[in-house]
Formats: structure tokens, sequence, C-alpha cells
């Protein structure tokens, strides 16, 4: 169990090659202390790694996985996707190249990751924008998961302490009021309380809901979704002895520093959750998508094509995601053991 426990086989989509994936991918395995801890397949292409290698100085080893599939460790071994042929970078420009290869390299590391091939999957940023299409209609990597998985997920944001869900996630802002039922926001409860429980160990979480309007409907004055549809809920689950806590206004729970209190935030739509989560983690934070028997980490930034090429990519938050996702991996074997 300890030498299981020292080292996870984690795959690495390496995203749209002309934003910073590959970049921080490779800063992060820079530091050859990392390998203690991970065996690395990144799903790409071996020769952008390489060019990305040179073009920054960065002394490691890649080596491409040849057909006997075998996986070495202390180096970033890399499973191509496509023909392992010379493609041109455009480091800051999307292309249609590279989102056809970020959707390819999620796939094959989806799939190898449903089999068991890998154990953690890591994902480096994709342009929803580059990558969407006919064949890939999904507005993220959280949608893409639910469908291929055949699972209901949970985006949760993560940086230490804190922990910022949310109720509903890329959708327009029009469509939020809608989608806030009863039956959504029991069921989110619930997958934050399960998630709470099982990858971060907390025993008895305690969990805090967000109203959906200003000042939380103010009594009903800005809207009533929080005395109608919101505290209801609540309210059956303390009648449960469940620590779940609101609907709170967002502005002032953020501002008054009152989510330290709570294992984990329940926000009613994506911007009201993650402008509070970046502005106070930015840097450090983690996107992970709960729900899965599977586990799923990101970093918590975008592509960044303004600064692709420029060496000026932070791989803090890419770094985080491996040990987040590994904490989970093991708090989650740790369990299935107890169980």
């Amino acid at each position: 169990m300890s030498e299981n426990k020292k080292k996870v086989l984690v795959g690495i989509s390496m995203g749209d090659f002309n934003g910073i994936g590959p970049e921080v991918i490779l800063r992060t395995f820079e530091d050859k202390r990392m390998f203690d801890f991970f065996t690395v397949i990144v799903f790409g292409n071996t020769l952008i790694l390489q060019k990305t290698a040179k073009l920054y100085k960065l002394p490691i080893n890649i080596r491409s996985v040849g057909n006997d599939n075998k996986i070495l460790n202390k180096v970033v071994n890399v499973i191509d996707v496509t023909e392992n042929i010379d493609i041109e970078l455009r480091l800051g420009q999307p292309t249609s190249e590279s989102g056809r290869l970020a959707v390819l390299a999620l796939e094959e590391a989806s799939h190898d990751l449903i089999n068991d091939k890998i154990k953690l999957l890591v994902t480096a940023p994709i342009d929803k924008q580059n990558s969407f299409s006919e064949e890939f209609p999904y507005r993220g990597h959280t949608e893409f998961l639910k469908d291929f998985f055949e699972q209901d997920t949970l985006m949760i944001m993560v940086s230490d302490g804190l922990r910022v869900a949310l109720a509903t996630e890329h959708v327009p802002l029009l469509e939020v009021p809608n989608l806030i039922t009863e039956e959504r926001i029991s069921h989110k409860i619930n997958q934050v309380f399960n998630s709470l429980r099982s990858d971060f160990a907390i025993k008895r979480p305690k969990i805090a809901i967000l109203g959906l309007n200003p000042h939380s409907g103010d009594k009903g004055v800005m809207g009533t979704e929080e005395q109608e549809i919101i505290s209801p809920v609540i309210k059956q689950f303390r009648e449960k002895e469940h620590l779940v806590f609101g609907p709170f206004s967002a502005d002032g729970f953020f501002a008054s520093g009152i989510y330290a209190k709570y294992d984990a935030v329940l926000a009613m739509y994506h911007d009201q959750g993650l402008i509070p989560f970046k502005s106070l983690a930015f840097g450090s934070g983690v996107n992970f998508t709960a729900g899965l028997n599977r586990v799923r980490t990101s970093p918590d930034h975008g592509t960044a094509f303004d600064i692709a090429g420029k060496n000026k990519a932070n791989a803090s938050s890419f770094r985080k995601s491996l040990f987040i996702g590994r904490e989970i991996y093991f708090n989650r074997l740790s369990n299935q053991f107890q169980a």
C-alpha cells in the first residue's frame, strides 16, 4: 500500500498547443522531484513538446510511446494522437489544427481513463471556440466528460480550503433562473456533500448556499427564488441534521470572508462563483470534476494565447492540479479500504 501510494500514473491531455498548455506541462516536470509522485503520459504530439522544450531551454527527457506501449519512469512519455509529423506552431494564434489535436488528445486520454490505463486525468486548457464543432459540440471539459462517462458531473473549483461548486455551469445567464429548481438544488447539494466526504475526507461537511438574486432576494423585493425554492431545500437538509446554511448574498459572503467558515460553497451560476474564486485564488486554483467514478482536474486558467510563446506562463495552477488530483485519488482508495 505504501509503495502504491507513492506514485500515480497520470495522463495529461495537451490542450491547444498554440496556447500555454505544452509550456506549463513541461515547466511542471522540469522539477525532477515531480517524478517521485507521478509517472507521466501526455496525450498529444511528441514533436510539439520537443519544440516547446527547445524554445524555453527546458532540459526534459521526452519520448514517444512506441508500439510496445512501454511506459518509463522519470521521463515525459507521449502518446501521439495523430501521425507524428512536423506540425507548425503558431503560438498565440488558435488554428483548426490545434483545436482538432486538442480534442483528439482529450478523447484518447478519456478513453484510457475509463479503461483504467491511467489513474488520474489532468487536462491542459482548450479553446472552446476553436474546439467546438459538430463532432465536439461541448462548451467545456466538464460537459464532454459528463457525456463520455454517462455520469452526472459537478464542477468544483478548489484552492486550499476554498471550494466553490456550481449549480449551473456553462449556460447563458438568461437561462439560469429556469434551471434553479428544488430538484436541481437538492441534487447539487447532495453531490457537494458526497464529494466532500469521499474526495476530500471531510466527515461532517459544512456547506454554504448562495442566493440567486442581489442581496439574496431581499425578502422577495428583488426576486422570490430564495424564498420559494432555495430556502425550502436548505430547510429539508437541516431537518436531516446536515450542516447546510444560507441562502447568502454573494457579495457580502465573499467580501467579509465568511466563506472561510465553510468546507464548500454552492453558487447558483458560473460568474457568481468563479469571479470571487479567481479573485481570491487565481494562479493556485484547480477545476475538479466531481461526480465521476474517475478523477479529473485542470488548472483554473485558459489557453492564455496573449502570453503564449513569451516565456511568461506560470505553472503553479497546473502543478497544483496534479497534487490535488493525486490527493483525491488516494482519498477514494482509503474510503474503499475502509468500506
